[in-house]
């Protein structure tokens, strides 16, 4: 079992839970504790958050990013409103329609980049399609960008300042969906607060569970008073846990001593040293800058087959338009090794 989890490059969603985590959820796990919210747990989240983000905020604990995506974006967003993302969005991609089912409607408007990561053109571009007083079109109301992007690149603080004043002027929030904030932040080597809220961001959908925690995720909003009724509309949208101790115990451990930092870190570094080395193969060709835990790679079919046949495991990518050849999508996780990495790369270099 421990070799499968080695070769497993398919997602950083299938590794085990972190220790400190599992230990965090075992000592929640040690008496009874009040229901809904009412734990000391989720009474030290709210601080520990405020604490990390330099400002009073308010924090919602919730299973899956999913529901912290489409809640948030139910808070911004009114039914006959318009969620402009990146057309390789999560909340656009992968989710089912949860964002427009929350919102009651609302619609999402796919603005083409190249890598992931929006530009003030496209933005600009859309909005002028959208004009404030057409009453036949969807108002945009909230702008959600995606932290780190779905192809692993990572915008910068002074980009998502530029975007969300964008936003701004035409009376909109601002979403970020950081499913990979930690992978993110650890890249650009700043602060939490410097990649949201100081660079105009209003909601963020905090991830833990891709990094190590078991299933734990936190609508934050960083102006409490955007937050008036969450509480009921988590309710209301059927995830509000009674055991919430469980959740808020996973993200205090994970904020505790930067250990989601740490965990951030070590995926990181892992995507590096496997992209170095796909880098230095003949036949493989990275599509884009790695910036974060995730690769895509274009390789030849011959070599898929090998690193499959020799156990391997990671997942076929839909190709960008004009590219021909198998793109493939290798992420790396807090639990990889390197060992692990030069396994692969061993393998990959025999063909």
């Amino acid at each position: 079992m421990k070799e499968q989890i080695r070769k497993n490059f398919s997602s950083d969603n299938v590794v085990p839970a972190c220790p400190a985590i599992m230990a965090a959820l075992m000592e929640a796990n040690a008496d009874a504790a009040p229901a809904y919210g009412a734990d000391a747990w989720t009474g030290r989240l709210q601080d520990a958050a405020s604490e990390l983000f330099e400002r009073r905020v308010r924090i919602f604990p919730v299973a899956t990013g999913t529901a912290a995506n489409a809640l948030a974006l139910a808070a911004t967003t009114p039914p006959f409103g318009a969620v402009l993302c990146d057309e390789s969005a999560h909340i656009v991609q992968s989710e089912c329609g949860a964002p427009d089912f929350y919102t009651g409607g609302a619609r999402l408007v796919p603005i083409p980049s190249e890598d992931g990561r929006m530009t003030a053109e496209a933005l600009a571009y859309t909005l002028d399609r959208l004009p404030v007083d057409d009453t036949q079109q969807n108002l945009p109301a909230t702008l959600s960008l995606t932290q780190a992007s779905e192809w692993g690149t990572v915008y910068d603080p002074a980009t998502v300042a530029d975007l969300a004043a964008r936003a701004r002027a035409r009376g909109m929030a601002v979403h970020m969906d950081g499913a990979r904030l930690a992978n993110a932040i650890a890249h650009l080597d700043c602060t939490p607060a410097e990649a949201t809220w100081k660079a105009g961001v209003d909601v963020l959908a905090l991830g833990a569970t891709k990094n190590g925690a078991m299933a734990a995720e936190a609508v934050v909003f960083f102006d409490p008073a955007r937050a008036e009724h969450f509480a009921r509309r988590r309710k209301r949208g059927g995830h509000d846990w009674s055991k919430q101790r469980f959740l808020s115990a996973q993200l205090l451990a994970y904020l505790r001593d930067d250990l989601w930092l740490h965990n951030a870190r070590q995926a990181n570094a892992m995507a590096q040293r496997l992209a170095g080395g796909l880098f230095r193969h003949p036949g493989a060709r990275l599509l884009y800058e790695t910036q974060s835990n995730e690769i895509f790679v274009l390789l030849p079919g011959p070599v898929v087959t090998h690193l499959r046949t020799a156990g391997f495991v990671f997942r076929d990518w839909r190709a960008p338009l004009g590219l021909n050849g198998t793109v493939v999508r290798l992420v790396t996780s807090y639990h990889t090794r390197i060992e692990d990495v030069d396994a692969f790369l061993a393998v990959l270099s025999a063909v």
